[in-house]
């Protein structure tokens, strides 16, 4: 989950912060840990239940989509599959190098600098938006929303993937790991601002204990990582997430 919200477990930053485009919000987990941030991307949805969501909603083959928060472009070439084009916007320029290594034999593809507060795109230039575990988390999130006003098309959708710490086993640790992040504040944030939730029962599924572990302590300070490992076997984990949908 590459959310931005603080981290008790963040330490430290990988570059200098003026490198960043203003108002970046910091990840705590994919910034610093970028190879374990790909064993856990390759661990999410293992049966295509998020993906079987997403397409439900809307389908963009033939249309244009912007991935909003892309990091290393795990998902770019899955949308360059059917898209007619696809832009991934990322502020952090070392994720944002490997997402233009990852998709540099992809021609419909592009990868700029920027952040979902000002995109670098031009008005009313894209079909579909998909932001996964990024800035879009409710509460203060507000420009970023005036943006998909601005650069979304009419008759587009936009799509927003984020935990739902209500249910899951998943669940039950993010509240844990962030108390903070009050679920029926942020539901009724999303649902004010006329956008529709889809509940989605995906999962991790790694292919070693090794890897399950190194993932969670990516994700939780340590107290809460090592709790919650003391209590999980095997190398599966259930896990909800809520897409927000709202069409333009």
């Amino acid at each position: 989950m590459k959310f931005h919200r603080p981290s008790k477990s963040f330490v430290g930053w990988p570059m200098k912060l003026s490198q960043l485009p203003d108002g970046t919000r910091p990840s705590p987990n994919i910034w610093q840990h970028t190879s374990t941030y790909e064993v856990e991307n390759r661990a999410v949805d293992p049966d295509g239940r998020l993906w079987s969501a997403l397409l439900a909603r809307v389908d963009w083959a033939g249309r244009d989509v912007l991935d909003v928060g892309c990091g290393t472009g795990f998902h770019l070439p899955r949308f360059a599959l059917t898209a007619r084009s696809v832009v991934g916007i990322e502020p952090h320029p070392d994720l944002m190098a490997i997402a233009r290594r990852r998709t540099r034999s992809l021609p419909t593809v592009a990868v700029l600098q920027g952040t979902a507060q000002a995109l670098p795109v031009p008005d009313a230039s894209v079909d579909v938006v998909h932001a996964r575990w990024a800035y879009f988390f409710g509460p203060g999130c507000e420009p970023g929303l005036a943006e998909l006003d601005r650069v979304v098309r009419r008759g587009g959708v936009a799509l927003v993937v984020d935990n739902d710490p209500t249910r899951s086993t998943f669940g039950g640790w993010f509240r844990r790991g962030y108390p903070d992040v009050d679920p029926t504040v942020v539901e009724r944030f999303w649902s004010a601002h006329g956008w529709t939730r889809i509940p989605v029962d995906m999962g991790w599924r790694f292919s070693s204990r090794a890897d399950l572990e190194s993932v969670v302590r990516i994700e939780f300070d340590a107290a809460t990582a090592e709790a919650v490992l003391a209590e999980h076997e095997g190398v599966e984990v259930d896990y909800a997430v809520n897409v927000w949908s709202r069409d333009f």
